[in-house]
């Protein structure tokens, strides 16, 4: 299968080379073998914290998250890999890390990493893009990090960033709705303005187990 790659939601940062400032907040790649084929109702999502997280954080996705899915689960936090570091822009590459978060999720498990670490990772011509969240589309892992977020309503902001990232990992692509959660932000960060999952996309998540 032809691997694609199509990234949302980036926003222009502060100071510095354009290769430097763009921020992505996901990734969407179709690609067989990032993904396991998941019983509907029978998949469990497991949150991942890294152990810079604030535990307060993990516990409001946590609880945001069992709102719309019940077969949740919270692991302890572990380091982040010494082999996913990328030393000439000091960040972590999110796609490795999904593969690692991967390798430790059953078939039908989606494991979800949670970080306040600044995260990466390749975007076209660009080889070190920073970015809030990567997701593979459909996938068995996804990550989000806190550290290119606003400063007021962090926890909020992370909450949609997981939400849209595990939609990914259920199949959903980027939403033409400006107010679903799939929304493509095409270069700003639209959080703000993110509601819940639109008709269409609630009724794909509805026939995996989720419920609105």
């Amino acid at each position: 299968m032809k691997n694609t790659l199509s990234i949302s939601f980036s926003i222009i940062g502060i100071g510095g080379l354009i290769s430097a400032i763009l921020f992505s907040f996901s990734a969407c790649n179709h690609a067989a073998n990032n993904f396991a084929s998941h019983d509907n109702n029978n998949v469990s999502i497991i949150i991942q914290p890294y152990n810079d997280m604030p535990k307060e954080y993990t516990q409001f996705v946590y609880s945001e998250l069992g709102k719309v899915y019940s077969n949740l689960k919270i692991n302890k936090p572990i380091a982040m890999p010494h082999t996913t570091w990328y030393e000439p822009k000091a960040r972590y590459r999110a796609d490795s890390l999904i593969r690692i978060l991967s390798r430790s999720a059953g078939d039908n498990t989606v494991i979800i990493g949670l970080t306040t670490k600044d995260i990466s990772h390749t975007n076209s011509n660009i080889v070190d893009y920073g970015i809030m969240g990567l997701g593979f589309c459909p996938g068995k892992a996804c990550i989000v990090s806190t550290f290119r977020l606003r400063k007021k309503n962090v926890k909020v902001q992370l909450y949609k960033i997981a939400i849209h990232e595990l939609g990914h990992t259920q199949g959903l692509p980027h939403c033409a709705d400006t107010t679903c959660y799939m929304r493509d932000a095409e270069g700003k960060n639209h959080t703000q303005y993110l509601n819940a999952f639109c008709v269409s996309c609630k009724h794909k998540l509805e026939n995996r187990g989720w419920h609105f």
